[in-house]
């Protein structure tokens, strides 16, 4: 396992890689009890990082490898479908793996997310409309929700 920190408009990240695949994204420095390494992959996810701040990018392309139970794996692949500017509810999102019951597990794997923005779980408000809570801290939230709304192409579903 490899990582590195990154100075971003959120504060420091610390980006981590197993076997060429992304696994962690962390807000903060994180101490591994070893020396910051740099790999291809993670510089890849740097520049990627970068040019999403920028708002040159709205799809990254770096090789995820998210580590939790099937029913978060699913979660997680659920949030990547959520279009750059576009928010949805938890109901919505549970809906959309096919269990409408479950918001509120869905909001449990929401926030278990291990690689936050890339895997954009900012993206998911309450039915109201209310900007729910982040793991990182409502601020982050809302500033990603700002950042992509910016390039004038947010829209809100509620139901």
């Amino acid at each position: 396992m490899k990582h590195i920190y990154m100075e971003s408009p959120l504060g420091l990240l610390t980006l981590v890689e197993d076997e060429e695949q992304l696994t962690q994204l962390l807000f903060g420095e994180i101490d591994f009890q070893r020396s910051p390494q740099s790999t291809a992959l993670l510089e890849q996810c740097k520049k990627e990082l970068e040019e999403y701040f920028q708002r040159k990018r709205k799809h990254f392309d770096i090789p995820l490898a998210p580590k939790g139970s099937a029913f978060q794996q699913q979660v997680w692949t659920a949030l990547q479908a959520i279009p750059y500017g576009e928010s949805i509810s938890y109901g919505e999102l549970a809906k959309s793996i096919g269990r409408p019951r479950a918001f509120r597990a869905v909001g449990g794997a929401n926030h278990r997310n291990p690689i936050p923005i890339i895997i954009p779980c900012h993206r998911v408000i309450g039915a109201d409309g209310s900007l729910t809570g982040y793991g990182g801290g409502l601020g982050k939230k809302i500033f990603l929700l700002e950042l992509e709304q910016a390039e004038g192409s947010r829209k809100e579903k509620r139901k």
